[in-house]
């Protein structure tokens, strides 16, 4: 198993010195990644909020070997040009340490709403499954044609394209036990899944993961290459405990704890408490 930091892009957050500075601990501390969030706008918490891709650029500027990425970034309320252009540029800068999540988004009223585009779930999955189309032909750097629904290019080659080849590795999120997101993220390199029974901070049930990676192992072919299934929460400090917790998720086919903050908290989007749980190290077990 590996082990991420997640941390929110408002708050103490929305500063890429505190994003980058969070960076370089996890890096000491022995962690091997490190997310952020993708909102634009969430009404829940009206803080100062923070670009993604320019808190991960200073994160990439302040380390040398943890991998860096978003959980998650919405594409649907996203440019494809655009969007592949910041990922391929945070790849070459890393040196090839970008991991790219996505998934719908959400709240959909906040982020899609109070901007005039539709909520529809359906329209925001066509925009997710031809976006990441899209994506997955600008990061090769070759000449692109498209005529989709919903977006459109003409001849375009995106340069430089991503460092990892033929891309990023591409983890698709969703709550189980919705079966639609699963079987999208069986196209790709992982699933990075929220529970309905597990609010943000809290381990999913093991019998859940248990049920979630078969559903995967059906709808994936056989030797498509490694794939993730990536859990988070609140770990416990104590190894004994840690190994409680994790082990039977482990066992379960969990191959990432990402380690967050209670939803409720309020230390959520604070720098200090986030950094002392950093500076402490992944779960020792």
């Amino acid at each position: 198993m590996r082990f991420s930091v997640n941390v929110p892009n408002f708050g103490d957050f929305a500063d890429p010195r505190a994003v980058a500075k969070v960076a370089a601990a996890a890096e000491e501390a022995g962690w091997d990644g490190l997310f952020v969030w993708d909102h634009v706008l969430h009404r829940r918490h009206p803080r100062p909020f923070g670009d993604p891709w320019m808190l991960l650029t200073a994160a990439a500027l302040a380390t040398s070997r943890i991998r860096l990425g978003t959980l998650v970034t919405p594409v649907a309320r996203r440019r494809p040009q655009q969007l592949a252009r910041q990922v391929a540029t945070l790849d070459n800068l890393s040196g090839g340490r970008v991991l790219f999540a996505a998934g719908l988004g959400g709240p959909a009223e906040d982020e899609y709403g109070s901007f005039g585009e539709t909520t529809d779930p359906v329209v925001l999955a066509e925009r997710l499954d031809e976006g990441l189309d899209l994506l997955n032909r600008f990061w090769l750097g070759d000449p692109v044609n498209h005529e989709g629904r919903h977006f459109q290019a003409r001849d375009v080659a995106l340069l430089p394209g991503t460092v990892q080849r033929p891309r990023p590795p591409v983890w698709i999120a969703g709550f189980w036990p919705n079966r639609p997101p699963m079987r999208r993220a069986a196209r790709w390199d992982g699933a990075v899944p929220l529970f309905a029974s597990a609010k943000h901070g809290h381990a999913p049930p093991v019998e859940e993961v248990h049920d979630l990676v078969a559903y995967v192992g059906r709808h994936r072919g056989r030797g498509e290459g490694p794939f993730e299934i990536v859990l988070g929460g609140v770990s416990p400090s104590a190894p004994a405990k840690a190994r409680d917790l994790l082990g039977p998720l482990i066992d379960a086919g969990a191959t990432w704890w990402d380690e967050r903050q209670l939803q409720d908290s309020g230390d959520l989007d604070r720098l200090e408490p986030v950094l002392r749980r950093v500076e402490q190290g992944p779960p020792a077990f």
